[in-house]
Order: structure tokens, then sequence, then C-alpha cells
């Protein structure tokens, strides 16, 4: 009898958690700006396996490859930017937000030395990382907050920051978004800083969310809650334990740099939030923003349909965020 029940609570218990252990998960990022550094740090911190969460982190270049890779069942979470999952989401893609570390823009708007104001953009070449994302979105808001035209300059997909970086420095680009840290290496070359976007009044937006499918969601969501766990607590760590901190972004970047790798951390980290939840009003602002995309079109106002807390939610009741010395 005995023997039976241990072998009823071998098959209840151990088995499920074993092969909960082996699923493996793939957890993608879109480039190598310090921004990028929640994940990493879940990574990199041993946070994934305190969880028991299996995940590796994957580098898929930009936001757009990324939701793609996401959709096709390639990678089982992404970070990436709003207006990206916005409108992916507005084309049919059955994706949806979970959560997010960071609710500004990391840019800023670096241009040729030239390029004293804003308006003398006009006429110029800006480089972006691709069409439909946070680069562009980034770009068409500063100009609008300063009065230049968007047909007065030409936007051109530039690719990575690295590669836009030599493009500007060749003088093939007149200007640029850049993130840290490209932004100190621009500044060193003598490029000139019309503005860090975070200061602006466009700043609030959603650039670091993490996006799963939905039925992901619905059939995995205790892995996507031991996710959330690591995710957080990842982001509370790399903001409070500075030495960490730096030997991520070092390690990650592939930065040799120590000004580099500590201007980086002093401008990102601050602007992490913790809890790690999006910012209703920054992605009203996004749904309004996709919305003029489209003449006639009404900013859409059900968030649920973009969003879904409820393992976060869980999460706050619980005190997991009071644990790790937030409010939540």
């Amino acid at each position: 009898m005995l023997s039976k029940l241990a072998r009823v609570v071998f098959i209840l218990f151990v088995l499920p958690a074993a092969a909960f252990a082996q699923e493996n998960y793939l957890i993608a990022y879109g480039g190598f700006a310090g921004f990028q550094a929640p994940v990493w740090a879940a990574k990199d911190l041993g946070l994934f396996a305190k969880y028991g969460f299996n995940g590796e982190v994957v580098m898929v270049p930009g936001s757009t490859r990324e939701i793609q890779a996401l959709v096709g069942g390639s990678v089982h979470f992404a970070q990436v930017d709003a207006v990206t999952t916005v409108n992916a989401v507005n084309q049919g893609a059955d994706i949806v937000m979970i959560s997010g570390s960071l609710n500004t823009f990391p840019f800023s708007f670096v241009a040729q030395k030239e390029i004293r104001k804003p308006e003398d953009l006009a006429g110029k070449k800006i480089g972006i990382v691709g069409f439909g994302g946070a680069n562009e979105l980034a770009v068409t808001l500063a100009l609008k907050e300063w009065n230049v035209p968007r047909q007065s300059v030409t936007i051109i997909q530039s690719g990575s920051a690295s590669t836009r970086l030599v493009a500007l420095s060749a003088g093939a680009l007149d200007a640029t978004v850049l993130a840290y840290p490209e932004v100190g290496e621009a500044v060193r070359m003598g490029m000139n800083m019309l503005a860090h976007m975070r200061d602006m009044k466009t700043a609030a937006f959603p650039m670091n969310v993490i996006v799963v499918r939905r039925s992901f969601l619905e059939k995995n969501r205790d892995a996507v809650k031991r996710f959330q766990q690591a995710y957080a607590e990842a982001t509370r760590q790399f903001q409070t334990n500075k030495e960490k901190a730096l030997a991520i972004l070092a390690k990650r970047m592939q930065q040799k740099n120590p000004k580099a790798i500590e201007e980086t951390y002093q401008y990102v980290a601050p602007g992490f939030s913790f809890p790690t939840r999006i910012s209703h009003q920054g992605l009203r602002n996004t749904l309004e923003m996709a919305a003029q995309r489209t003449p006639g079109a009404k900013p859409e106002t059900n968030l649920e349909k973009f969003l879904d807390e409820g393992t976060l939610d869980e999460l706050e009741r619980e005190g997991f965020f009071k644990r790790l010395g937030g409010k939540g």
C-alpha cells in the first residue's frame, strides 16, 4: 500500500516538476543598448534558475523581427517596444503585453556639429533602425515638438545603433537617435546633442515591454509567472546593485571602456520601473500616436486588447514586490 502511494506521489508531483525543468524557454531582446539590461540581468544573476524557470536570452535585431519570431513560435517571450506591439495586434497578431521595465524613451537626438538647433534639421537625413518601431516614433515626436515639418527631412532606414554611429561619423547621416553607450561615443566624436528625449514632453512611452502569445499565456501561466518574478527582481537588482549592474553591461555590450559603462548605467538605471508595470498613460499615448497614422481613426481605448496584467496582479496580492522593496 505504501509502495503504491509512493508511486502516486511520484507521478503527481515529481514528474510534472521534472517536465517543467526540462522545458526551455527563449527570451528575445533587440540589441546591445544599455536599456536591454533587465533580460540580461535575469539570466546573468541566476534569477531564472532561482525561480525555477529554464530560460535563455537570444538577440533578435529590432522589435519588428522579435515580434515576427514570437508570432512564428521561434521564441516564447520578447522584450520589445509598445508601438511595434500595438501595430502587430492591430494587424491581427494574437500577442499581448504582460509587463514592462522602461516607460520613457531611452534615446538622445544627436546630429553633426554644425546642426546646432532643431530647425537646422530641415533638408537633412535622419537615420533610424527601421520603420514602424520606436526609433521612427521618437524622431516623429521630436520633430513635432520642435515644429519641424516631417516632410522637411528625409528619414532613412539605416540599421543598428553602431552602424548609424559609423554613418554619422562618415557624414552619410546628418542626425539620428541613439541610446547609451553610443550616445557617449557620439559626443566624444564631436557630435552635437540636440536633446535627451526623456526630458521632452513626449517622453512617456513604454519602451521595454514583455510580450507573449496569448495562447502561450493561457497554457503556460505558471511559467509566465516564474518569468515575471525573475524579470522583476532583475530590474530591481540592476537598479540597486551598481557593481553587479556594471559587470552585466560590460559583458553584454562587449564594452571595455569603463567610462562608457558608467555613463550607460547612470543614464538607464534611474529610468527603470519597479514594480515592472507598463505605464497605462504611456500606453494610451502610444495608442493615440498609432491612430494618427490612419486618417479619421479614433484611438483605441480598451487597454485589455493589448495588455494582460493578471500575473503581475497575483504577485502583488502575494506581496512579492513588497518583499523586493517596491510599492506593490
